[in-house]
């Protein structure tokens, strides 16, 4: 093991720096990852079901959407509001870069006759034009993006939405990262989410106050020597700043939340949720 190479990976790195690419398509950590969308017991990767189902009902009446809209999905994971906006008649679209992801939701569907498409697909590169009634990107999805493919993404939305379609998203503040704390520390298990055999890991999160920037950061070593290193970047928000960044990008922004199932908003909220429109 090379102790300057790992003092060094520990190093703070400027914002946005990748770590290892498009890991969560990597066939261990997408298996551990689905796992954690689909326990019902835990906020992780996805909501808890009773949550998701309050947040579906409240986005289908707030919306006005009715039978037969169409509902574009981003990052769509395995499907828990997909199946859900499918089953009061919207036909709905799911994208997620997760393969193993998009193949559990299409089994689902199919099971349980569902109108919906999954696609395989980085939402970075979605090329759809005027088709949906409304997308949503919900659980923070926003957040881990540097700047250049979040204007991106909305140029995206923009060109995929219907005139007067609704854009839907939630963004974590501060206080949502002030209350999880760094997680700074080591463990050894024979195996573990990051890989299937013995590894090291070495968690360390680092702190930009000044861009509300916050890195979560895993360095991760394998027995015979090997080093990743993963990291998820989120861009934390207040209200002024994360209406400014969309208004920017021609959204105009109808009402403001603190959740996405009709929590008014507060300035002591750790999540803020937005219901925007296209002209």
């Amino acid at each position: 093991m090379n102790l300057k190479t790992l003092l060094s990976l520990q190093e703070k790195p400027a914002p946005f720096t990748p770590g290892e690419p498009l890991f969560w398509d990597d066939p261990h950590i997408s298996t551990q990852m689905l796992k954690t969308h689909l326990n019902p017991d835990i906020d992780l990767a996805s909501r808890r079901p009773e949550t998701i189902q309050k947040s579906v009902d409240w986005l289908i009446a707030t919306l006005g959407l009715q039978t037969g809209d169409a509902v574009l999905d981003l990052g769509c994971g395995p499907g828990l509001y997909a199946a859900r906006l499918a089953a009061q008649g919207l036909t709905v679209t799911g994208i997620d870069y997760s393969r193993r992801s998009i193949d559990y939701a299409t089994q689902y569907a199919q099971q349980h006759n569902l109108d919906i498409v999954y696609r395989y697909q980085n939402y970075l590169t979605l090329e759809d034009e005027n088709v949906y009634d409304a997308a949503l990107l919900i659980y923070g999805d926003f957040c881990p993006l540097a700047p250049k493919q979040r204007r991106r993404l909305l140029q995206n939305v923009q060109r995929a939405l219907k005139p007067g379609g609704y854009f839907v998203l939630d963004v974590t503040t501060s206080l949502h990262r002030q209350k999880y704390g760094n997680r700074n520390g080591w463990y050894a298990v024979e195996t573990g989410f990051w890989k299937p055999g013995p590894h090291l890991v070495l968690e360390e999160g680092f702190a930009y106050p000044e861009e509300s920037i916050f890195l979560d950061q895993a360095v991760v070593v394998e027995e015979n020597g090997r080093i990743s290193i993963y990291r998820n970047w989120f861009q934390d928000y207040t209200r002024d700043t994360i209406v400014a960044e969309l208004e920017r990008s021609g959204f105009a922004v109808r009402s403001v939340w603190n959740d996405l199932w009709g929590t008014p908003f507060t300035p002591d909220t750790e999540w803020i949720g937005l219901i925007t429109q296209t002209d």
